[in-house]
């Protein structure tokens, strides 16, 4: 196994979905490789037994950790405590965000609508299947925190409500 073939290996790890993988080859050597935020691989030769006439193989081992930084941020308390009375309705799910349930529709919420538990606020659209988003609060909308067709993660704020 070549450079060439390690790092082709290492790439298509990348891009899977795959967390660990292990291989095995029958000239002993072993591939262990594991995705986090700390990214880790290792390949060793295990082989006890040396062929007479073969040359010495030698086995790169690499590995690559990713540095966490702090970053303090400061905050006037006036909106700090603003901050801190808000609701926030989030995305239950990775998918689009619809603000409306077709192009010519008007919006659900808009900022300022009061609104209530239970009502739906919006659409996010997963596999495509429409999931209607409902409020988990009554409140006044102070924010919409996305915009229409934009593409939300899990626990992204969508909507903020006083």
């Amino acid at each position: 196994m070549d450079y060439k073939d390690i790092k082709k290996l290492m790439d298509d790890m990348g891009d899977s979905k795959l967390d660990s993988l292990e291989i095995e080859f029958p000239e002993g050597i072993k591939i262990s490789m594991k995705k986090n935020t700390n990214k880790e691989v290792i390949i060793t030769n295990q082989s006890p037994n040396i062929i007479e006439g073969s040359a010495p193989m030698t086995v790169p081992v690499v590995k690559e950790k990713q540095e966490n930084s702090l970053v303090k941020v400061e905050k006037n308390n006036s909106n700090q405590n603003k901050e801190e009375n808000l609701k926030i309705i989030k995305s239950p799910m990775v998918g689009t965000f619809y603000a409306s349930s077709a192009p010519n529709k008007p919006p659900f919420v808009k900022v300022g609508d009061k609104i209530h538990k239970g009502q739906v606020v919006c659409i996010v659209e997963a596999m495509k299947l429409m999931n209607e988003i409902e409020s988990e609060f009554d409140g006044e909308v102070v924010e919409i925190c996305v915009n229409n067709e934009d593409v939300v993660e899990y626990g992204k704020p969508l909507i903020k409500l006083k």
